[in-house]
């Protein structure tokens, strides 16, 4: 996992205003990114709910139009918007993996080790899927179907690392490791970016590893960093 946050921080330089009569009319593709991009800044900095498409489309610099032409519906949007934050949540896990090829034990410890790199940068703004679940009480909503989308798929990659790693109990081991992810991203918003609890994190998985997988993690093991 890299120091990225989950999504492109939004620019704080100041920009007038485009008017409804300044915007244009894009299509296709290009259109499709421009509203993507200016949907990940703002939902992801100020919430899906406090954000109207009204905002997304003068951040992005088209028309409402154009919006509608990509989405039918700004649950639509959203749905596009999560879809992104899956893809770019699974690159950076499979990034920290790949760091200590054939052990599986070290491949666990790297996820959390950077997991709290990244949830120590000042703009950090926690999981945009936790984010978004708190905001939609709703299971049947298409957004928390996305969220737990999200979370079986991470917690089906946890049990297959343990399962590697010959944790006693992958599921548990799993279960275990689940938890103080979602730790993470709650302490990051409420002690703050870069607190005490996110770095204790990596130590604490680390004896969790250690004690369902019965070995000693090397931390001096050469990694492709």
């Amino acid at each position: 996992m890299s120091k990225r946050p989950d999504t492109p921080r939004a620019s704080h330089v100041p920009h007038a205003p485009r008017t409804a009569a300044t915007r244009t009319q894009t299509a296709g593709p290009r259109a499709q990114e421009q509203l993507l991009r200016a949907a990940d800044e703002l939902f992801y900095q100020e919430g899906v709910r406090a954000v109207g498409v009204e905002a997304v489309v003068e951040r992005a610099g088209v028309n409402k139009m154009s919006l509608y032409r990509q989405f039918s519906s700004k649950d639509d949007l959203v749905v596009a918007y999560l879809k992104r934050c899956d893809a770019r949540f699974f690159e950076r896990f499979e990034a920290s993996v790949a760091k200590h090829p054939g052990d599986a034990a070290r491949q666990l410890l790297q996820c959390f080790e950077d997991l709290a790199k990244r949830a120590s940068a000042p703009e950090y703004r926690g999981c945009p899927f936790v984010n978004v679940a708190a905001e939609f009480p709703d299971v049947e909503h298409p957004a928390r179907r996305s969220v737990i989308g999200n979370k079986t798929r991470l917690m089906a990659r946890l049990s297959e690392l343990a399962r590697a790693a010959n944790a006693s109990d992958p599921a548990a081991l799993a279960d275990e490791l689940g938890l103080l992810v979602e730790g993470v991203y709650a302490a990051s918003q409420t002690y703050g970016p870069g607190c005490g609890p996110i770095l204790a994190a990596p130590r604490m998985a680390k004896l969790l590893i250690e004690a369902a997988c019965g070995k000693t993690i090397d931390l001096e093991a050469r990694s492709r960093e």
